[in-house]
């Protein structure tokens, strides 16, 4: 009996790009490979200077069954402004981010969709990721149970101390207001979802990896390996949240709080030195 293809789930996937030709054919195969289809792909390129908008074309006519949209932004404005723009032009129920370096689990899109349609009050959800510097295609092959999945409660507090959800794991419902801050290139991913979870309510979190972060050795390259700027992103967020009275904080807890990123950002500093003194001596 021949087996019907399933409708596809109302989710919008937002792709920001970024000088991504090498790496965006790789999410896209991660999204094609779902188990259940996304309703449409919005790829936002951020005013790329190499052939991404010519790779993202090239998709879009390879994978007609992905329904993708690609739009080009006029000046380089960072991956939350574009993913801003990509958010309000899609149109299903529900929006989930993926990266051009990052690629996804399968069955991603059929367990979180699957989790928020059972919880109708969470708008926020996320899950584990699994961090590799292996530059093939993951095991597309295995599979996870649906019936045991093990998951807990994000709340406000979780997120005092930093941010506990990587962007290509996280589903959120269209409908809310809250958006990307404009014009933030780093940690507007913290600030955007503890504003969230503030306004709305705990994140659902799955305890299975359901993404893939194909990241070079820490430090290499990136905004990721601009440890410095990382480390203003996270201040500035965090100054942004004391000025809405987020986390309802007294003097000494938010001293508490500034001197624990400014411990993580040394740590970060000397795991990113020991690295470089290994690759000199190779």
């Amino acid at each position: 009996m021949k087996v019907l293809p399933q409708p596809s789930l109302p989710v919008s996937v937002v792709i920001p790009v970024y000088n991504a030709a090498g790496t965006l054919p790789r999410a896209i195969q991660s999204i094609a490979c779902q188990t259940r289809l996304p309703a449409e792909i919005i790829i936002v390129d951020d005013a790329s200077t190499d052939d991404t908008l010519e790779v993202a074309e090239h998709l879009r006519a390879t994978y007609p069954q992905l329904s993708i949209r690609v739009t080009r932004l006029a000046k380089n404005s960072g991956p939350g402004t574009a993913r801003n723009v990509g958010w309000n032009l899609s149109s299903q129920d529900f929006l989930a981010f993926l990266d051009s370096d990052d690629s996804w689990h399968p069955q991603k899109l059929e367990i979180q969709h699957q989790r928020m349609r059972e919880n109708p009050t969470t708008v926020i959800s996320g899950h584990l990721c699994e961090v590799t510097q292996i530059q093939s295609s993951v095991d597309l092959q295995k599979r996870t149970n649906l019936d045991i999945l093990p998951h807990r409660k994000l709340e406000l507090r979780s997120f005092l101390f930093g941010n506990q959800l990587s962007t290509p794991s996280v589903m959120l419902a269209r409908r809310i207001p809250e958006r990307f801050l404009d014009g933030k290139r780093c940690s507007e991913d913290y600030l955007l979802w503890t504003q969230v979870i503030a306004a709305h309510g705990s994140a659902d979190f799955i305890e299975v990896s359901l993404a893939f972060l194909h990241k070079p050795t820490y430090g290499a390259s990136g905004l990721s390996g601009d440890i410095w700027a990382m480390q203003r992103g996270e201040i500035d967020s965090l100054r942004r949240l004391k000025q809405a009275s987020i986390f309802h904080l007294n003097k000494i807890f938010w001293f508490s709080v500034m001197t624990v990123s400014w411990m993580k950002f040394i740590k970060r500093l000397f795991v990113r030195g020991i690295l470089m003194l290994k690759l000199s001596r190779k």
